[in-house]
């Protein structure tokens, strides 16, 4: 599966600590291999059709279109799913 990021989430990543980094990008090297990705949770209401998956206190969120994964946001729990 091909991993893509919007701006946002490349911004979000550079800016996490380094020990938190290392566990979000071994969680999107675990996404390549989408659909066979265990702990990916489905999101409901307005944000139906879209994914995340967690490491401890940090979440990413994404959507697939086609053979596209895209990565929509990397962030702490707080406040991570209010727009």
């Amino acid at each position: 599966m091909l991993i893509r990021y919007a701006k946002e989430a490349q911004a979000e990543l550079i800016a996490l600590p380094l020990t938190i980094k290392g566990r979000i990008v071994r969680l999107l090297e675990r996404l390549e291999r989408w659909p066979e990705v265990s702990g990916a949770k489905p999101l409901r209401g307005n944000l139906a059709g879209r994914y995340r998956m967690r490491t401890g206190d940090y979440r990413v969120q994404f959507y697939v279109a086609g053979d596209e994964l895209i990565i929509e946001k990397i962030g702490h729990r707080d406040g991570f799913y209010e727009d």
